[in-house]
């Protein structure tokens, strides 16, 4: 894919200003509610955690806050475990799979673990199904100390204010057919470089970091996933491009790439991909995986022991 190439905004070789990122907002329009679908959501889970605002965002239809849902007996002396969902706000799953966690899982954890959870990191991509925030920028690069993603500086700073440590980070994600059909193309437009389509693999995988990339508790977390939807095959011995770790699992430079499963010095961590396109899954599926991918990684922690 050359730069630009069939991409409304920008001219080919040019990398986008700031008209061009005005061109590329006034397109986008709210296609569901964050207050309504996860900020009730959210406020409804007041009677059994503690509900705290890290932030505030303004967009382009109106304020957002952002909410932290921790644990509220908080114990330091148990290992604390961060679960973040909405980084790229298009991937639902991620979203619903960690409030779903939180009503329907967390009860059986809550003497073994502190947990801390971030359910929609960006909810303007949430409102608008895009991967970029109001300023054409990927939260998901930009889990840094100087982001210039206003979504991403406020998990940043916010994490530094708690100065915790934890021993697993659950960062949820879906891979999507727009990926290729949108996203990449945008991508290649914005930046006047141009993007490989990727292989979108039919099913789900995780992301391990390189740096600490924990080959058995990735394996928990494939097995626990492969009880409720299909793990993604390789081509080639590969996922979206990335030599396989082992079944169903690649690696990322987290912190380098300015990843969300960088944004904590947590040993154990791992990105979830969920396929929402694919013809056999349902939505309920893809928010089962997500749910299944914690409790398989917590289940780990609990029967190896690393939580002493």
């Amino acid at each position: 894919m050359t730069p630009s190439d069939d991409y409304p905004i920008g001219m080919p070789g040019t990398p986008w200003e700031a008209p061009e990122r005005a061109a590329w907002l006034a397109l986008q329009t709210r296609k569901r509610s964050y207050s309504e679908l996860i900020e009730s959501r959210i406020n409804g889970l007041s009677d059994k955690f503690h509900l705290e605002s890290y932030g505030e965002l303004q967009g382009p239809f109106g304020q957002y806050i952002l909410y932290a849902v921790s644990s509220r007996d908080w114990n330091s002396d148990l290992p604390s475990i961060l679960i973040t969902g909405g980084v790229h706000g298009y991937e639902t799953s991620g979203v619903l799979g960690a409030l779903e966690f939180l009503e329907q899982e967390f009860a059986r954890y809550a003497r073994d673990f502190n947990f801390l959870v971030l359910p929609c990191v960006s909810p303007w991509a949430f409102e608008t199904i895009n991967r970029w925030n109001p300023d054409a920028i990927d939260p998901n690069r930009s889990f840094v100390d100087d982001s210039p993603a206003a979504e991403s500086l406020a998990v940043v700073q916010y994490l530094k204010q708690r100065d915790l440590s934890f021993l697993a980070h659950f960062d949820l994600h879906e891979t999507t057919d727009t990926d290729n059909t949108e996203f990449r193309p945008a991508l290649a437009a914005r930046d006047a470089k141009g993007q490989d389509h990727w292989d979108i693999p039919d099913g789900f995988y995780a992301v391990a970091d390189t740096s600490r990339p924990a080959p058995e508790f990735q394996e928990a977390i494939i097995k626990s996933v492969a009880k409720v939807t299909h793990i993604a095959p390789s081509i080639d011995g590969k996922i979206i491009g990335e030599t396989l770790q082992q079944n169903g699992v690649i690696c990322y430079d987290g912190i380098g790439l300015g990843l969300c499963m960088g944004v904590t010095d947590a040993p154990y961590v791992t990105t979830t991909e969920v396929y929402p396109d694919s013809p056999l899954v349902s939505e309920q599926d893809c928010i089962a995986a997500q749910v299944s991918a914690i409790t398989g990684g917590l289940d780990y922690l609990l029967a190896s022991k690393a939580t002493r």
